[in-house]
């Protein structure tokens, strides 16, 4: 896998999941540090930068409009409720171990599940060259599942950074990791991923 071809996709490494004050760390607590996430997906992030690695941090930011115009349910309605990632707050601030550095994409926009829906997504790998895409962060079978789909379905090898990941409980992660990974390309460690790269 061409590093320079490849995107590594950061969804929601915010301060709302990742940070012991966010409104929903408790929900992934014991899965962020059993999978040793940050630290992994800091791991990724800076090593796969250095191999030439786009890095593309996809934040998710509440858009009350765009919500009262859909149809909102499931998870979107939860974070509703809790009033949880509000554009200007602390909780929808990403963590301060992964913000942008010169180089990286910071994408707007992202309102539902794949970090391809309402956002420049599409448009920045399309004028990189990027023809492989890496999914990491938050949750697994959430929004890390909606974007490795999206991207599989527009044609990009995908790769889940599995140990860079985390969901709500074991169960989940586990049945993502061996069930929906393989399915999309691969789940592989941050060690394999980096080894992968040329």
């Amino acid at each position: 896998m061409k590093a320079k071809e490849t995107a590594v996709i950061l969804i929601e490494f915010q301060n709302e999941f990742c940070k012991p004050n966010g409104k929903l760390y408790e929900l992934v607590k014991a899965e962020l540090l059993r999978q040793n996430t940050v630290a992994n997906a800091v791991r990724l992030a800076a090593e796969a930068r250095v191999k030439g690695c786009l890095i593309v941090h996809c934040p998710f930011v509440f858009d009350g409009q765009w919500m009262d115009k859909h149809s909102v349910s499931g998870i979107l309605q939860k974070i509703k409720e809790a009033g949880s990632f509000r554009r200007g707050t602390w909780g929808a601030q990403l963590i301060e171990e992964l913000r942008p550095l010169r180089g990286d994409v910071l994408l707007h926009g992202k309102r539902a599940l794949s970090g391809f829906s309402n956002t420049e997504l599409k448009d920045v790998l399309k004028e990189r060259g990027i023809r492989n895409v890496a999914c990491a962060g938050l949750l697994s079978n959430v929004c890390v599942e909606a974007t490795a789909r999206a991207a599989y379905d527009r044609g990009y090898q995908v790769v889940v950074v599995k140990d860079a990941t985390a969901a709500a409980t074991r169960l989940h992660q586990d049945y993502f990791e061996r069930e929906t990974a393989p399915v999309l390309g691969a789940g592989l460690t941050v060690e394999e991923f980096l080894r992968a790269l040329e």
